[in-house]
């Protein structure tokens, strides 16, 4: 349920130092330490009274218990920071945002945790007291059945229900998987295989016995998953490979054409998955990787940390072999794409990192795809290999989303491909407010309380990609990331961010990061000599979520409320995504603004009551074409003869396509024109007028989506734009499900209606109660009704 605030703090992002603003604000806002202890206890007190009375009466008090772990955990927190201040003022010292008030920050932060405290018990007080005077009936919690979990067709199931998993990734590292006081209801309890890396491969190419062993005799009762860590290489591969780092990157520390590297992590994971065959521990799956890329372009900033500062002879060669596929062996062809005067395709170099300059010419996007599909192959690869030593294995790939929805395409990540091959969806998506390295405004403030973008686009489109596939978000950076977080964060935006995401797929969710051990102090990586701390470590737990009591509460009560309505999420996520736009990685690879225009014109779309997807070569090819009515292509100048193909054969098998522009389809991937142009075929073409905007573009779009929502929300909020995305679908009792974000900084109101004019009876769902037709929806509201004409 959403808890009432009963203190209005001030937030960290609000001017261009707003470490000082909230650490100077925050001096004289609280109490004395030993009143708010007091308080809180009084509070604690009072609610363990109301629990009783409430049990005693049949009502559930799952949410209540989670309230009181949190508070009571937390006052120890409280206790364990100002006994312990100057290893506090590090931590934020140590995150360059916070740094300047850092001490400020460890004086402070005691009393701030003691108040939220206080606010999340008597927000759980207030909703108890309507729950047991009957103004609200809610729905009993479904908890998680962890060592019952099953592996459905896209949703893993608890109890023989849907049921969405929640933890924390990098958890507490030191603290043993069967400590309670870590891995209950509140925090999650998921379990992971001990870190899998190349250093379990000796010299003497032996795997070590007792790193198997350690999966052997692990509790293997609970569900779980294992992470393949590739950013380190032993020694011994280095003296034995010197090229074993040319073409390394951040979190992929070798070269992935390196055979000796294959070989070593060929054994690795045919014996890790031969010897962890049908344990719970990997119900979730194998994660291949870690946030992989192989960005290749000068003035990255990933350059600073050695990623594809040159490569290798091993990629050189492998370079070759697919130009020469490519290019049919017609090495002249190479030559006149790239003005190169190459005398055989062995004499072939390329300079790597590249000048992002030449974006747009053969050469660079020659580059791109390649390695895009070295990717690929080094992951096939390794899956294969994985799947030799268990056929039943899961995988995944921890991929990160800005990769797609980020105009840089040098990265070498096929999004697609690489969701298609694994056979869960793995990412580790974020929302944020503000970047802290802004001063001023982004752009997407003026509409929105935060940035929702990255989520959206990417989810919908992997979605699109494999829409049978169980989804995992193996860290979610929802409530802090590199360059976001906020002391004082919103509960309405963790409620928000959660939904919006599960009810766009995601079937678990691993919050980066919890670093509390059970007695309050930093986990073992961050304790010990400050000197010798890992500064990035030491950093991500300034204000991360086990320094936020109405975070981390918040968090844990909005997975139960999604758990409790499952069934009814589900359905409003397995629609037909009637509106698709077309991509092309053709263009997304020479075309520098590409994503920026796509994210535009799906932010247009995004507000008009059903899911949106996207279509590829590849879909259009092997997926049913019923699913969706009309393709939107706008912007995708650039398309290899194949895009264009399935383009036309979809319109010769009566499929409906609206052309945006005039440019789109005109340029082959190297630029060269193409005279072709779509026909009609047996379907039907819509072609644009030049220069036709966002909603020219929608309202055409629209006007081919065969079946509009029966429910109908009408949006009014003073403003040219619309802030609440809303979904409806028909239950099996004939009644409607409707599903509500207003992501929006401002309350907004609305009318719902039904077509035909029908009387409707509405019901909030989360609390029982009747809603008019005409209601407002504050901002970050989250709203479930059921819709009975």
């Amino acid at each position: 349920m959403n808890f009432k605030k009963t203190v209005l703090l001030v937030p960290w992002l609000t001017a261009i130092k707003p470490c000082l603003v909230f650490a100077q604000a925050h001096i004289s806002a609280f109490a004395a330490s030993d009143d708010l202890e007091e308080l809180a206890s009084q509070r604690i007190a009072e609610l363990e009274a109301l629990m009783r009375t409430a049990e005693s009466r049949s009502f559930d008090v799952t949410r209540e218990e989670t309230i009181l772990w949190f508070a009571k955990n937390f006052l120890k927190f409280a206790d364990w920071d100002e006994a312990h201040k100057p290893k506090v003022r590090v931590f934020f010292e140590n995150y360059r945002p916070f740094a300047e008030e850092a001490e400020l920050y460890a004086e402070n932060l005691p009393s701030f945790q003691r108040q939220k405290v206080i606010d999340i018990l008597e927000g759980g007080i207030g909703n108890l007291k309507d729950v047991i005077e009957g103004d609200i009936i809610r729905r009993p919690v479904s908890k998680v059945d962890w060592e019952g979990i099953d592996v459905g067709e896209n949703y893993f199931l608890s109890h023989g229900k849907p049921v969405f998993l929640y933890d924390y990734f990098s958890k507490s590292m030191g603290i043993p998987r069967t400590d309670e006081s870590i891995y209950n209801d509140h925090l999650g309890n998921i379990v992971s295989l001990p870190s899998v890396n190349p250093f379990w491969v000796k010299s003497d190419g032996e795997l070590r016995s007792d790193l198997l062993d350690s999966i052997r005799e692990m509790d293997d009762a609970r569900v779980g998953y294992a992470l393949l860590w590739n950013s380190n290489v032993p020694d011994w591969v280095k003296e034995e490979e010197p090229e074993v780092e040319k073409g390394r990157s951040l979190f992929t520390g070798f070269d992935v054409d390196n055979p000796l590297m294959r070989d070593i992590w060929g054994e690795i994971v045919r014996k890790v998955g031969e010897v962890s065959k049908g344990m719970n521990a990997i119900k979730m799956g194998f994660i291949l990787s870690n946030e992989p890329h192989w960005f290749s372009e000068k003035g990255h900033w990933t350059q600073g940390f050695r990623e594809m500062t040159e490569i290798s002879s091993y990629t050189v060669a492998k370079f070759r072999r697919w130009l020469e596929a490519k290019y049919g062996g017609d090495l002249s062809e190479v030559n006149l794409n790239w003005r190169t005067d190459f005398d055989s395709f062995s004499a072939i170099t390329v300079e790597i990192p590249l000048d992002p300059e030449i974006r747009g010419e053969p050469l660079w996007y020659d580059w791109c795809r390649f390695n895009m599909d070295r990717g690929i192959d080094w992951f096939t690869y390794l899956q294969g290999e994985l799947l030799r030593g268990n056929p039943q294995a899961d995988t995944s790939i921890k991929i990160m989303p800005d990769l797609f929805t980020e105009n840089n395409r040098s990265h070498g990540i096929d999004l697609e491909a690489l969701t298609e091959l694994t056979t869960m969806i793995g990412d580790d998506a974020k929302t944020r407010g503000r970047d802290l390295r802004r001063s001023q405004p982004e752009e997407w403030e003026e509409r929105y309380a935060y940035f929702w973008e990255e989520l959206a686009v990417s989810y919908d489109f992997m979605e699109s990609v494999a829409p049978d596939k169980i989804h995992i978000n193996s860290e979610t950076h929802f409530l802090s990331s590199s360059w976001w977080r906020e002391l004082d964060t919103s509960v309405d935006y963790v409620r928000s961010s959660f939904w919006l995401a599960t009810l766009m797929g995601m079937d678990a969710g691993l919050t980066w990061f919890w670093a509390r051990d059970p007695d309050g102090s930093p986990e073992d990586r961050l304790e010990g000599d400050l000197d010798f701390f890992d500064p990035a470590m030491a950093g991500a737990y300034a204000a991360s979520t086990a320094m936020q009591p109405q975070v981390a509460n918040e968090l844990t009560q909005v997975m139960f409320d999604l758990n409790s309505f499952s069934e009814e999420i589900v359905a409003l996520r397995e629609q037909r995504r009637p509106l698709r736009f077309f991509y092309s990685e053709t263009s997304a690879i020479n075309t520098r603004d590409y994503m920026t225009k796509l994210n535009k014109l799906y932010e247009e779309c995004f507000f008009e009551g059903f899911p949106l997807g996207f279509v590829t070569e590849n879909i259009l090819k092997k997926q049913d074409q019923s699913s969706w009515d009309v393709v939107v292509v706008s912007n995708n100048k650039y398309v290899t003869d194949a895009e264009f193909a399935a383009l036309q054969s979809y319109l010769d098998e009566g499929g409906t396509v609206v052309l945006a522009d005039r440019e789109s389809l005109s340029l082959n991937e190297y630029g060269h024109p193409r005279s072709e142009k779509l026909l009609v075929g047996s379907g039907k073409l819509v072609q644009l007028e030049a220069g036709s905007d966002l909603r020219r573009i929608k309202q055409a779009a629209l006007e081919e989506v065969a079946e509009m929502p029966t429910v109908i929300i009408t949006e009014k909020n003073g403003k040219p734009f619309k802030t609440v995305t809303w979904r409806v679908v028909q239950q099996p009792n004939g009644n409607y499900l409707v599903n509500l974000l207003n992501l929006g900084h401002t309350e907004t109101q609305l009318h719902l209606s039904v077509k035909g004019g029908t009387t409707a009876l509405i019901t909030d769902l989360m609390t029982s109660n009747a809603v008019d037709a005409n209601f407002k929806l504050e901002p970050l509201g989250v709203l479930l009704l059921e819709v009975k004409e």
